[in-house]
């Protein structure tokens, strides 16, 4: 079960014009991702994607491939498949952060090391804890009040029972958007906003309370990167339940965001955190520290998600039930390139059951789509 050679495909895919996301990040309306193919002396495959944002994250696809194939393959061709410790090793010895380019060769260890051994990825994290289907909420990007108000209507007819907001921007544009959607939802659904750290403390303080009666269920990442005494500080002063995502990449960012208190649930998906190895230990500290976690999500592709779905389904702290989370990228993209999508129906996923990932990529499909940039 030996790592034979490592070899990295940039491909890009429009989002659908309808699901174009607008944050106070700015737009994303293509998606640029690297997918990282694993070959072992078992004859057999593995596959991870690389969900890489420049503006978000900091990655690149260039950057990403580069680091793959000129470092990460060096030093791991000889490696165990399934030494998934000695793995992370290796790729932290030759390079700092870049978490998701690690994750994207992590994640196809443990599908090649499923393969092999003939066991879903949620197996081999220890077993499935919940059901292979999940419910997640929608995200809804900075619309005008007329979309924002037409996609509210058309999730809450297709079964959402949670919608996400994305604010940051414009206030007084954040806080009608807000109060369109909660129109449009009715008192009973799940109303949480997203600012992307686009709002400074005092900001999310006075637009939390303004937006009192819109009952939110959940405000995510308010405040500056960073600044966990600013996110701490719209917990006190606010109430309100505060997810932290954009700030928590690796472990020193999970465990100041609780010795400050900072925040009442952590987003955590395995492309940030370096993997899943990495991202069931700090959902593991969290749950150590009586802090929830949910899965968050760059919009990712279907190997991306099934790999999310394995963490979700094998991880109690995982906490879905009570804090939907995000694991809706395939849907929000114009095509796929895996050979059978990953089934998403309204808010509901199901994670596959067969080896590794469960996912077959259309390496065709991923040849005809490759990203011009690279």
């Amino acid at each position: 079960m030996k790592i034979t050679h490592v070899e990295t495909h940039a491909v890009r895919i429009p989002l659908k014009p309808e699901r174009r996301m607008v944050s106070s990040l700015g737009r994303h309306e293509v998606s640029e991702y690297v997918l990282v193919r694993i070959g072992t002396d078992a004859g057999i495959d593995g596959v991870g994607e690389a969900t890489v944002m420049p503006r978000w994250s900091g990655e690149t696809v260039w950057g990403c491939k580069a680091l793959v194939d000129h470092l990460f393959a060096k030093v791991l061709v000889g490696c165990k498949v399934s030494d998934i410790a000695e793995i992370e090793r290796r790729m932290e010895a030759v390079c700092k952060h870049n978490w998701f380019a690690k994750a994207a060769v992590e994640m196809a260890c443990w599908d090649a090391w499923g393969k092999i051994v003939g066991r879903p990825v949620y197996d081999l994290l220890g077993g499935a804890c919940r059901p292979l289907t999940f419910r997640c909420r929608f995200s809804m990007g900075a619309y005008d009040l007329d979309r924002a108000r037409r996609t509210a209507a058309e999730r809450v007819a297709a079964g959402f029972t949670t919608i996400k907001v994305k604010v940051g921007g414009e206030a007084d544009d954040d806080l009608l958007r807000v109060r369109a959607v909660r129109e449009v939802i009715g008192p009973e659904l799940n109303l949480d906003i997203d600012a992307n750290c686009g709002w400074s403390a005092e900001t999310a303080i006075r637009k939390v309370k303004t937006l009192a009666d819109c009952r939110l269920a959940l405000v995510e990442q308010p405040t500056p990167d960073g600044d966990y005494e600013a996110l701490a500080r719209v917990r006190r002063e606010t109430g309100a339940v505060i997810m932290a995502d954009d700030m928590c990449f690796d472990f020193v960012h999970a465990r100041e965001l609780i010795r400050n208190q900072a925040c009442d649930v952590i987003n955590v998906y395995p492309g940030k955190q370096g993997g899943l190895a990495r991202a069931l230990r700090m959902v593991e500290f969290a749950a150590s520290r009586g802090v929830a976690c949910t899965i968050g999500s760059n919009l990712e592709w279907d190997v991306g998600t099934a790999a999310m779905g394995h963490l979700i389904v094998a991880c109690p702290n995982m906490q879905v039930e009570r804090y939907p989370g995000d694991s809706l990228g395939p849907i929000y993209h114009e095509f796929s390139i895996v050979q059978k999508p990953l089934p998403i129906i309204g808010p509901l996923v199901t994670v596959p059951s067969g080896p590794g990932l469960g996912i077959d990529v259309d390496w065709a499909a991923v040849r005809a789509n490759a990203c011009p940039s690279t």
